[in-house]
C-alpha cells in the first residue's frame, strides 16, 4: 500500500467525518443511495461518452497503481542493466539470449531480444522509440479519464440537488418536511464536489506521476540496452543510467567482479 495515498485518504475522510460529528451531525445524514446513483451513474455515463470503452477500462485497471507501491523500481533496473553489461562484456552479447525467458519487464525483454539478434544500435533506437511514443500516447489518456470525471461530478451533483429541490417544492403543503427534504437534496452536491476533489482529481495526479516514472524507466532501459550493444564499460554505463535517477548522488551500485 502506498503510504502517501493511505495517509491522504485517512486525513481527508477523517477530517470531514469528525467535523460533521462535531457539528452534531451523523453519517446517516449524508448516506443517500439515490444521490449516489445520480452523481456516480451520471459521471460514469459522461466519461463513457467522452472516451472509448477500452480507455475507460484501462483507466480503472490502473487504479491499483494509486494505492500500491510501484512494482518496477528504477534502481533495480539499473542493477539489472549493469549485470547484463558485465555478462555481455565477459561472454558476448549473444549470451544474453539465455536470460530473455527470465525477464518479466516486456520493454526490456524486447529491447534485449533485438540486441541479441544483431540489430544495429541506430535501428534498435528507432524501433523502440516508436514503441515508446505509441505507448506514451496511449497512457496519457488514462489520467484524462479521471480528470474528466472530476470535472463532470460537481456539475452532476448540482443536477441531483436541483432534482431533489423539485421534489421538495412539490410537497410544500407538508411544511414540516421541507427543511429535511432540502438537506437531503444537497447531499448530491456533497457527493459531486467531494468525489471530484477527494478522489477523481487526486487519482489523476497520482497516475500522471506513476506513468511518467514508468516512462523514465523505459527511456533509461533503452539507453542501457543500446550502451550494452555498443560495448560500453559497465562502470560508465552505471554512471550514465544513474543520471536518470533523482537519488543518483545517494547510492551507487557496485558492478560484478569489483569491490569497494
Amino acid at each position: 500500500m502506498d503510504k502517501a495515498t493511505l495517509a491522504g485518504l485517512v486525513l481527508a475522510l477523517g477530517g470531514i467525518v469528525v467535523g460533521l460529528m462535531l457539528e452534531g451531525g451523523n453519517l446517516g445524514q449524508v448516506v443517500q443511495p439515490t444521490a449516489a446513483m445520480i452523481v456516480f451513474g451520471g459521471t460514469l455515463g459522461a466519461v463513457l461518452i467522452q472516451f472509448p470503452l477500452a480507455v475507460v477500462v484501462s483507466a480503472f485497471r490502473r487504479l491499483a497503481h494509486v494505492f500500491l507501491e510501484p512494482g518496477e523500481n528504477a534502481r533495480s533496473m539499473v542493477e539489472a542493466l549493469v549485470k547484463y553489461a558485465n555478462q555481455a562484456r565477459r561472454e558476448g552479447i549473444v549470451s544474453l539470449d539465455a536470460e530473455l525467458p527470465n525477464i518479466r519487464e516486456p520493454f526490456l525483454r524486447r529491447s534485449l531480444m533485438l540486441a541479441v539478434d544483431g540489430t544495429e544500435p541506430q535501428e534498435l533506437r528507432k524501433i523502440m522509440e516508436l514503441e515508446l511514443d505509441n505507448q506514451e500516447e496511449q497512457e496519457e489518456k488514462i489520467p484524462q479519464v479521471f480528470e474528466s470525471a472530476g470535472g463532470f461530478s460537481p456539475t452532476i451533483g448540482i443536477i441531483g440537488a436541483v432534482l431533489g429541490l423539485i421534489q421538495v417544492m412539490q410537497h410544500l403543503d407538508k411544511i414540516d418536511e421541507v427543511g429535511k427534504g432540502i438537506a437531503v437534496a444537497f447531499v448530491a452536491t456533497i457527493y459531486g464536489v467531494g468525489s471530484a476533489n477527494l478522489f477523481f482529481l487526486p487519482t489523476a495526479g497520482k497516475l500522471k506521476i506513476r506513468i511518467r516514472d514508468e516512462q523514465v524507466i523505459r527511456e533509461m532501459t533503452l539507453e542501457g540496452v543500446i550502451s550494452i550493444l555498443e560495448g560500453m564499460n559497465p562502470r560508465m554505463l552505471e554512471a550514465k543510467l544513474l543520471g536518470f535517477l533523482v537519488e543518483a548522488q545517494e547510492t551507487t551500485i557496485e558492478p560484478e567482479g569489483t569491490s569497494a
